[in-house]
Parts: C-alpha cells; sequence; structure tokens
C-alpha cells in the first residue's frame, strides 16, 4: 500500500533532477520541529520558472494527477496548484516562490533535515527552518481567524522542542515585519 511518503519521495527527485530549488514547510515542517502529527497533504514551496512546467508535467504524469494549464494560471496568480499521487490519493500543495523579502530569507535558510512522520521510511530534504515555520504558521492562524488549535498546538509543540535554539532576535523582526508580533508574544507568554 502506497504511503504519503512515496507519494512526496518522487516530485522530491523530479524537483531535484530538474534542479528546481524547493523548501518542504507547513505541517510536516512543524512536525520536523515539534511535535509530530498526521496531515492531509504536504506544502512546498518551488522556484520554478514558467519554462519548466512541461518538462515537470511529463515527469509527474505517470504517477500523479497533473494539470498543465492549472499550473500555468496558479504562477501566473502566485497561488499554489496540487499534484495527487495516483495510488495514495495523497496530495502535495506546490507553491511558488514569492519575491517578497521575507520569502527570500526563508527560501534562502532552508536545511536538509529527515522527515520520519510520513511513513515508514525517513525522507532527507530540504525543510524550512523552525523559525519560518513558526512565522508561516503565526500568518496561517491570523488569516484563519485564529480559530485553528491545530496550527496553536503545532506552535506551541515547536516552541516547547525548539525553544532554546531558536533565534529570538530573528523571530521578533519578522514576526514585527509580518504584522504577527502580537501573536508571538502570545505564544511565548503561554
Amino acid at each position: 500500500m502506497a504511503t504519503p511518503a512515496d507519494a512526496l519521495c518522487r516530485p522530491l527527485e523530479i524537483l531535484d533532477k530538474m534542479e528546481i530549488p524547493y523548501v518542504v514547510g507547513g505541517s510536516t515542517a512543524s512536525s520536523v520541529h515539534g511535535i509530530p502529527r498526521t496531515t492531509n497533504d504536504v506544502d512546498v514551496v518551488v522556484d520554478l520558472a514558467h519554462d519548466q512546467i512541461p518538462e515537470l508535467v511529463s515527469e509527474l504524469k505517470t504517477d500523479f494527477y497533473v494539470d498543465a494549464d492549472m499550473i500555468r494560471k496558479a504562477l501566473a496568480l502566485g497561488r499554489a496548484f496540487n499534484i495527487v499521487h495516483f495510488q495514495s490519493a495523497f496530495k502535495c500543495d506546490l507553491f511558488p516562490l514569492h519575491t517578497d523579502e521575507f520569502s527570500r530569507a526563508e527560501f534562502g535558510r532552508r536545511r536538509f533535515a529527515v522527515i520520519t512522520s510520513l511513513g515508514p521510511e525517513p525522507i532527507q530534504c530540504a525543510i524550512a527552518s523552525a523559525e519560518d515555520t513558526m512565522l508561516r504558521k503565526l500568518q496561517w492562524y491570523r488569516a484563519g481567524g485564529e480559530t485553528s488549535e491545530r496550527q496553536w498546538n503545532d506552535l506551541r509543540g515547536m516552541l516547547r522542542a525548539s525553544g532554546d535554539k531558536l533565534d529570538r532576535e530573528y523571530l521578533r523582526k519578522w514576526a514585527k515585519h509580518l504584522r504577527v508580533d502580537d501573536l508571538w508574544e502570545r505564544l511565548l507568554n503561554e
């Protein structure tokens, strides 16, 4: 039976083969930096150029539902697109790398780590730093009306697991820039 790990390994192999830089983020990254939990998809930020779309689709289409027109439209709008693994029905959400200052800083701080939360076999890949994962989760928490216990619990877990190792100055700087500094302070004061 296919696992989420199977659904992630192939796209990452293709991105590496095509020399498309990427970073795994979201709940998969927070599981590496905090408390592992199941997720319905994997978020991957890609530095994908329009002229790479045909080859990417060609490489993926055997194992994944993928739509070239959807990818073109998503990139033009700066939005995510998804691919769905036929065997497992697991979804990867691919987000285009944005050019704003924080997105570039986040992408530049990615590092290789091992993901163990998606299946029996560990996956070594580029993941977002704990600090950047926390900042994104604070943004998602705010955008969702500050009601998602799942997001907040991910933040708590990362703070407990990585607390002393976190670059607090970096977090303060970017939390203020992203206008989530009040949420960061609330998290610290819990």
